[in-house]
């Protein structure tokens, strides 16, 4: 089992930033492919952005050029940097861990951005 601790949702204003960051802990997979996925009420759950072992990163095509993914493998870590907010961006954000057997979710972290 892997446990996700994420950390760094809030309210911010239109054309802010917020930093998440989400550790992992537990049975740890070397290969796992982490990043952080978006859903708002009603709707499925999207992709914001993912990272691989191997350092390759997919980003939405609505979040390109403002967020940036990054993990820290030393501290079973990944963060994502996002800067200039907009209103629809606002959701629940969950971390995602992904080993060849088993996906992971974190319980997620509301994002709200508003004026």
């Amino acid at each position: 089992q892997v446990q996700l601790v994420e950390s760094g949702g809030g309210l911010v204003q239109p054309g802010g930033s917020l930093r998440l960051s989400c550790a992992a802990s537990g049975s740890i997979f070397r290969f796992a492919t982490m990043g952080w996925y978006r859903q708002t009420p009603g709707k499925q759950r999207d992709l914001v952005a993912t990272i691989s072992s191997r350092y390759n990163i997919n980003y939405a095509d609505s979040v390109k050029g403002r967020f940036t993914l990054s993990r820290d493998d030393a501290k079973n870590t990944v963060y994502l940097q996002m800067n200039s907010l907009k209103p629809e961006d606002t959701a629940v954000y969950y971390c995602a861990y992904f080993t060849p057997t088993t996906n992971y979710w974190g319980q997620g972290t509301q994002v709200t951005v508003s004026s």
